[in-house]
């Protein structure tokens, strides 16, 4: 099961920068805090406007109970029509600790003011036990007013809330619900700062509503449930939300692991195992930040390439060893010889081993120069700026190696751009390509020259006996040729071949239904 959704993780997962990801896992980490405060606000403002539902619900229910005790209330003749429009009106919170004004502690109640209303004292003998048996249940304070604002029931009996401006709302018909700071309250632990509900009273004034006049008022008032008292109470929810937290922080810390942790770890052990040249380069993990994903393509790359050049430095040694020691059998026999024989020899013979060690001598000079070349062309370096005429270039190498044993026909557009490879360069392939044709017994070369808008192709070819199938793979193999007997040092095409690459060229050997038939590809020079 875990190794699928690792799968299908795998497949799914997004291509992410390194910068992305630390910047989530930072944003993630800064914002727990910030959600973890957001979230205490939030549920700290649910649980007062939970208190003011409470307060209200019992409100409708005591003002329902007091208009239909109330002395000389009529009595409805019919029972209400529940199906009309607007009969059902839902009353919402008012109240919001962000945004709400704290009052301060309400006062004690005014004396000396008129007497209570008849009316109310006649219905409080009907309405004490509802108020009663209400409060015990829900604990709220209740204080029932006459329709002047004297205290009828209740905390402050005989005085008057009239001024109160949650009171004075009432009296005009309004329900309002207002905060208070509680004059009494002493924080019971130390952490209650926190709270911003500590210490605050909800004050829920509704009317009495009788025959469409007012005839009294309710004051509820409550504490709100305690922030720490509701966490306690929802602790299996926070539990879970504190589970779901540890979840994230899991996950961010896998986001890390994936993306950048152990995707490094797996390089750094390809590399030690690839420094002991044991082991296989692994594959590019599918949860890598892109920038590691580029670190395992160009480390890729780069044992590639040092693999290359390892097979080719390994061959590259054995082929001189062979090529040079062929020469160097012959001029140290030919030395030993004449060391030994020299006296008796007859002059005709000394002249003829000396001939045999200038040739050997010959051919080591010029494989060391070849060698030299082949060097400085591996370790040609792309220039800048380069913009080189191939028409001037052509003719100026047609004019020097074309003769009698070679005649030579060139094909040139007349608007051929400039290409981005060095003179020299172009000199030295068409030099190497022409040569070799002379060297197979051709007699005629042609070259000619296409051109696109990122390149010019030289195709230079001749009539000459062409290149042998089993010979095509190997053909630009340094050392391999097929006219050592001739003096070919199987160097000219691999030195070519580099100074082109150097330049972001290339040299291939074409199909041809006769002789043979070279491409070399120049990239064109920045018109800039």
């Amino acid at each position: 099961m875990i190794a699928r959704i690792k799968t299908l993780l795998k497949r799914v997962w997004p291509r992410l920068k390194l910068r992305t990801i630390l910047l989530s896992v930072l944003i993630g980490v800064a914002a727990m805090p910030v959600a973890g405060a957001v979230f205490l606000r939030v549920y700290e403002n649910t649980l007062v406007r939970q208190t003011e539902v409470e307060l209200v619900s019992q409100g409708a229910a005591l003002t329902a109970a007091a208009a239909t005790l109330w002395p000389g209330a009529t009595p409805p003749a019919s029972p209400p029509d529940k199906t009309a429009p607007g009969y059902y009106r839902p009353e919402h919170t008012t109240i919001d600790l962000s945004g709400s004004t704290v009052l301060p502690a309400r006062p004690p109640a005014l004396r000396g003011g008129p007497p209570a209303d008849p009316a109310a004292l006649a219905a409080l003998p009907a309405l004490r036990p509802v108020i009663d048996e209400t409060t015990r249940t829900t604990l709220a304070s209740v204080v029932l007013l006459d329709r002047n604002g004297v205290v009828v029931q209740g905390l402050g009996l005989g005085g008057s809330h009239r001024r109160l401006p949650e009171v004075a709302a009432a009296l005009r018909g309004e329900t309002r619900t207002v905060l208070r700071r509680q004059s009494d309250y002493r924080p019971r632990y130390s952490f209650e700062w926190l709270s911003r509900a500590s210490g605050i009273r909800l004050h829920h004034a509704r009317p009495i509503v009788v025959d469409g006049k007012v005839e009294g008022v309710l004051l509820l008032s409550r504490s709100p449930r305690a922030l720490f008292g509701g966490l306690y109470e929802d602790r299996g929810k926070f539990l879970a939300g504190l589970a779901g937290l540890i979840l994230i922080l899991v996950l961010l810390s896998g986001l890390i692991a994936g993306g950048i942790t152990r995707p490094i770890v797996a390089l750094s052990r390809a590399s030690r195992d690839v420094a002991a040249g044991v082991g296989d380069i692994p594959d590019t993990p599918a949860t890598a930040a892109i920038e590691i994903r580029q670190l395992y393509a160009d480390f890729r790359a780069m044992a590639e390439a040092i693999d290359r050049r390892s097979r080719y430095l390994r061959d590259f040694a054995a082929a001189v060893s062979h090529e040079f020691k062929t020469p160097l059998a012959g001029i140290g026999g030919a030395v030993e010889l004449l060391q030994d024989h020299g006296e008796t020899m007859k002059p005709e013979e000394r002249a003829r081993f000396l001939a045999n060690i200038a040739a050997d001598n010959a051919r080591l000079t010029q494989l060391v120069t070849r060698l030299l070349d082949l060097a400085r062309a591996d370790m040609a370096q792309p220039g800048t700026g380069q913009a080189a005429d191939v028409t001037e270039v052509v003719h100026r190498m047609v004019d020097a190696l074309g003769g009698s044993t070679l005649a030579i026909e060139t094909s040139l557009p007349p608007d051929l751009p400039a290409v981005a490879v060095p003179p020299e360069a172009i000199e030295t392939v068409l030099t190497v390509l022409l040569e070799n044709s002379r060297l197979i017994g051709a007699t005629r070369a042609w070259v000619s020259a296409t051109a696109d808008a990122a390149a010019v192709t030289l195709t230079v070819s001749d009539d000459g006996p062409g290149v042998a199938e089993a010979d095509r793979d190997r053909l630009f193999e340094p050392f391999f040729t097929s006219r050592r007997a001739a003096g070919g040092t199987g160097l000219g095409l691999p030195i070519a071949r580099s100074l082109l690459a150097a330049s972001h060229g290339r040299i291939v050997l074409a199909p041809s239904a006769g002789g043979a038939r070279f491409e070399v590809v120049l990239p064109v020079a920045d018109a800039g």
